[in-house]
């Protein structure tokens, strides 16, 4: 009894194999009778054994599949990482190349503008004119000293502030005609990965083509000043020359001579000013507003086009072109210059803008003149 009892009690939920043969023999039954066929085979050990290494050998297979996937994938990214690593390292190089052009172009322009600005800052620091002899009773040579009417702060106004702003507001406009009507640049310029905006090239162009003509026209002029030498109107009055026999122009024995001994006791007078009244021919003021006036004028009818009036380019054109006649009138009247070495640096100047506007990069005015003719 005791034995019996503790079978039962050891293994309560277990069937006899009798009972689960027959269990699995009714499902069967009743699977078939919902027309859904399950073969349930009860394995014996050694079909177990079997399937068990079957299964293992299969999960193997698997994991071995699963491998070779990866490591094939991992060498299809790897190729496709070293195809992308030459286009891109290839990129690079171009853009490399792109940045190292454009700073070449732009240092060789700087190299150029220093080459022709630099002689005249040696002018005007180290230069030293040639000494020209004097009558003393020319009365070209005897007005009063005066102050200049177009002082050096307004010359910078005329000269720089006028036409940079000018050509900085016309390719601004421009800019924006182009973007609203979409003919905008065909060649773009990229600089460290940054897109230099149209507007910025085409002032660059400008500017610099500008800067240049400046320059050579106050070279030019200073090359003429300084081989030249003439003697200003107020030359007497700022000089005050003195003979080697103490004698002055205000003695009756100097009258008819050319003196070309003498000293200038100069009572009053800078040194500035002993050195400046031999450059009067030609006039630089003269020069310099012509060439800015004449190059802003040529440039405007180039460029341009605004539809609200025509008569506002000529209006701008003619106001530009009489504040360059009245700064050179002015030197006359003030006793700077004689009247030919106003002319003389008026021609210089507007010749200079002549011709840098007719040679300018790519020919921009004569296609841009013709443009406008033909609109008209």
């Amino acid at each position: 009894m005791s034995n019996e009892s503790s079978a039962s009690e050891t293994t309560p939920l277990r069937r006899p194999e009798s009972q689960l043969s027959a269990a699995l023999v009714a499902n069967v039954a009743s699977s078939n009778n919902n027309k859904h066929v399950i073969n349930i085979a009860v394995p014996t050990p050694a079909q177990a054994l079997t399937t068990n290494s079957d299964s293992n050998s299969i999960i193997e297979e698997r994991l071995q599949s699963f491998t070779n996937n990866n490591n094939n994938n991992n060498n299809s990214n790897i190729n496709h990482t070293q195809q992308q690593h030459p286009q891109q390292q290839q990129q690079n190089n171009k853009n490399m190349d792109t940045n190292k052009r454009i700073l070449c172009r732009v240092g060789l322009d700087i190299l150029i503008l220093l080459c022709v600005g630099f002689p005249i800052l040696l002018f005007f620091l180290l230069g030293d004119p040639y000494k020209r002899g004097f009558f003393c009773d020319d009365e070209s040579l005897k007005h009063p000293f005066k102050d200049s009417t177009v002082r050096n702060w307004m010359l910078y106004i005329i000269g720089l502030v006028i036409p940079v702003g000018v050509i900085l507001i016309v390719e601004l406009q421009q800019s924006r005609n182009a973007k609203v009507s979409g003919n905008g640049p065909a060649r773009r310029y990229v600089f460290m990965s940054y897109q230099i905006p149209d507007w910025l090239v085409e002032c660059y162009k400008k500017m610099g083509v500008f800067a240049f003509g400046a320059a050579a026209s106050q070279l030019t002029t200073d090359i003429a000043k300084y081989s030249i030498g003439r003697l200003r109107p107020h030359f007497i009055a700022v000089c005050q020359p003195q003979m080697p026999d103490g004698s002055t122009c205000d003695n009756a024995t100097n009258v008819g001579k050319y003196i070309t001994d003498f000293t200038c006791k100069g009572v009053g007078s800078s040194a500035r000013m002993l050195k400046e009244m031999r450059l009067s021919f030609p006039s630089g003021h003269s020069s310099f507003t012509f060439y800015t006036m004449v190059y802003v004028a040529l440039y405007l009818q180039a460029r341009m086009n605004w539809q609200g009036s025509k008569l506002l380019r000529h209006f701008l054109q003619f106001l530009f072109i009489m504040i360059a006649w009245y700064t050179a009138l002015s030197r006359v009247s003030d006793y700077k210059h004689h009247w030919s070495d106003v002319l003389a640096g008026s021609a210089i100047g507007a010749a200079c803008a002549v011709i840098v506007s007719y040679f300018m990069p790519k020919s921009v005015f004569r296609h841009a003149i013709s443009l406008a003719h033909q609109r008209s």
